[in-house]
């Protein structure tokens, strides 16, 4: 039983280690297959079809149908005589334009402590008499005492600065005119290649004259800026390192 025991544990260590190279394996063939050029940018491509692509869904008022007037020239619901160069419809562009600066200083102070003590005897027992009773009958047959003390000090400061401007397209025109706008942009630069990546909703009113909007005026934005290449690849942490940071419990 002892020798099925060591050959499982043998078998089992054998397929574990068999399977973190294959996934190591798989994770550097595409590194491997950039070596000796700069990384592939993307293809240029309908964001629809993305397979992480999803249509967005969002609370909407009932609909109505806007008044009409007989022999006017004004069309309800239009913001001018002349037509609007803004995106309005499925496949128009528009400039998004992203000023992120953030700065945070949390500092967190605690200091806590505390002390007991407790002392137990028993006088007599059952008319025990001896060693025993003269032990257990003492006033300090049992004596406990305790202290504890706990000082913790935090701080976390953060600055973030990001200022960007892409161009994105017009995915979907929600039920009360609202747009839903994604912008994809790549930059390659000595080998190192830069994504940005802009989705949200955002109101007809927010787009100004010269066809932008900014990013804080986007509901539900989400703004990815990453990238990767031969720098991204020295401050990445290995994948071995990766998984003993995630299971060891110390």
């Amino acid at each position: 039983m002892r020798w099925d025991l060591s050959v499982t544990q043998y078998y089992l260590a054998g397929a574990a280690m068999a399977g973190l190279l294959f996934l190591t394996g798989c994770a550097g063939l595409s590194d491997l297959s950039e070596n000796g050029h700069p990384p592939r940018m993307t293809t240029t491509s309908d964001p629809t079809q993305s397979p992480d692509y999803r249509p967005v869904t969002m609370p909407m008022p009932p609909l109505q149908a806007p008044p009409t007037e007989v022999g006017s020239l004004w069309r309800p619901g239009s913001r001018s005589f002349f037509k609007d160069q803004r995106a309005s419809q499925v496949g128009d562009l528009i400039t998004i334009i992203v000023q992120v600066a953030d700065n945070a200083n949390i500092v967190n102070n605690t200091s806590a402590a505390g002390s007991g003590s407790e002392d137990f005897g028993i006088p007599s027992i059952f008319g025990l008499k001896g060693k025993v009773a003269s032990h257990l009958s003492s006033s300090s047959a049992l004596n406990t005492s305790s202290a504890t003390a706990n000082t913790a000090t935090g701080r976390i400061t953060r600055t973030e600065a990001v200022g960007l401007t892409l161009g994105g397209t017009i995915t979907q025109v929600l039920p009360n005119g609202n747009f839903v706008v994604v912008a994809r942009q790549e930059v390659r630069v000595n080998g190192e290649l830069r994504q940005l990546m802009v989705s949200g909703v955002v109101r007809p009113q927010d787009i100004t004259e010269d066809n932008t909007v900014t990013h804080d005026r986007i509901a539900e934005a989400r703004i990815s800026y990453g990238g990767r290449g031969q720098l991204t690849k020295l401050q990445t942490p290995r994948y071995g390192q990766q998984i003993l940071d995630n299971v060891l419990p110390f």
